[in-house]
């Protein structure tokens, strides 16, 4: 088990994306290793107006102007939002959802109790990452303690397992408002584990092979055509 250094992320962001599948965030809290297996990324980059670089530097986004492999942090639907900065000023990669994996027993009723449902239900564990704010949730991932920070910390990693995904989606992001390079497909899912990403892009609505996502091998080069980078 590897841990991952700011070089991994000194390169293409849709590479990084890619790369980032099948990963493993650890982050200890209270002397437990909370940890979570990425299978949703999503990539962005400086001219790509979906992205918020594309709306200049200030200092709330300090974060994505510095150096590949630097935390930044902001608040997204009124939870916290997880992403690292990658290999040109403004690109990064935000990780939007992941399963529990490789937990103790006491390590996921801990994330339980900081994630429970609207209601105050518990969650099925499968559900407990499954989109880019519950996941900083059950992970205890904060914008004021995390933001601006380069990996290479003491209770902060993201690991190289003994995972490696069968097969890869490509496909477009969600959220991205019309006019912004909603188009785009940089958006990528471990495909055995679509079901428990943010929405699984193979049932969304009039979803097909070809027309709305491809299926990368796990060393497939993302399709650039369909990425900023075909503007």
């Amino acid at each position: 088990m590897g841990e991952l250094a700011p070089p991994f992320f000194h390169r293409d962001a849709c590479l990084v994306a890619v790369d980032l599948l099948g990963c493993t965030i650890r982050h200890k809290v209270q002397g437990e290793w909370l940890c979570a297996l990425i299978i949703e990324t999503e990539a962005y980059y400086a001219q790509d107006r979906g992205s918020h670089a594309s709306l200049g530097y200030t200092k709330s986004r300090r974060s994505l102007f510095a150096p590949p492999g630097t935390i930044y942090m902001y608040y997204a639907r009124g939870g916290d939002s997880f992403n690292l900065s990658c290999g040109g000023p403004g690109d990064a990669v935000l990780i939007k959802s992941a399963v529990p994996w490789d937990n103790s027993p006491g390590a996921l009723e801990r994330m339980h109790a900081l994630n429970p449902s609207a209601s105050g239900k518990r969650r099925p564990d499968h559900a407990l990452c499954s989109g880019q704010t519950l996941l900083c949730r059950a992970l205890d991932l904060k914008v004021p303690a995390l933001d601006g920070l380069t990996l290479g910390l003491p209770h902060f990693q993201i690991v190289q397992g003994n995972y490696s995904p069968s097969a890869i989606v490509q496909t477009t992001r969600l959220g991205i408002p019309g006019g912004r390079h909603e188009e785009l497909w940089q958006r990528f899912v471990v495909k055995e584990l679509a079901a428990r990403a943010t929405k699984n892009p193979l049932t969304m609505r009039g979803s097909a092979e070809g027309k709305t996502f491809m299926t990368l091998a796990p060393d497939g080069a993302p399709r650039w055509e369909r990425t900023v980078h075909g503007l």
